[in-house]
């Protein structure tokens, strides 16, 4: 199934990468970023990391993914809600466009991709899965071969997904 949302830790997929909600830094940092951190070996993804930052919002940067069943780490940049008319909408899309690009570079076409921008970024969660799924919708139809998951840790987020792929 090429874009299907699950209830999972994102850490323990075993897929090509899995993204990183990260900062402009790429510095290890709470939710879903210190969760991939801590699991793929803090100080290994740490080194990775420092030569690749700053990372733009929008943008995103690739690391091995050491201690975790993902090759790869996508460290992807997601914008802090400001009310929307900030250039939300695009930053989150370019988000994942990058992502996709990244993952198709490094020879992958599996993917897990959290809720980006919808932790302590403030992004209202049903507008961000509109965009995130619209886009990979987008990069779907142009890459065939791409399996997109996303990674929801509660059920609401799950929901959300769901009602918005449909059936």
């Amino acid at each position: 199934m090429p874009l299907s949302a699950i209830l999972a830790d994102i850490t323990t997929l075993d897929v090509d990468a899995v993204v990183n909600a990260a900062n402009e830094g790429l510095a290890m940092g709470g939710g879903v970023c210190g969760a991939i951190f801590r699991a793929a070996g803090p100080d290994l993804l740490r080194q990775a990391c420092a030569p690749l930052a700053p990372c733009p919002t929008g943008e995103a940067r690739i690391t091995p993914g050491f201690a975790l069943k993902a090759r790869h780490v996508i460290h992807a940049v997601g914008p802090v809600w400001q009310g929307g008319g900030a250039g939300e909408a695009a930053l989150l899309a370019a988000c994942y466009r990058n992502s996709l690009r990244l993952l198709r570079d490094a020879g992958g076409t599996s993917i897990a991709f959290p809720a980006i921008s919808t932790g302590i970024f403030g992004y209202p969660l049903a507008a961000a899965t509109r965009i995130a799924v619209a886009t990979t919708r987008e990069e779907i139809a142009a890459h065939s071969d791409l399996d997109i998951i996303f990674a929801c840790f509660d059920q609401h987020t799950l929901d959300t997904y769901r009602k918005e792929l449909g059936p």
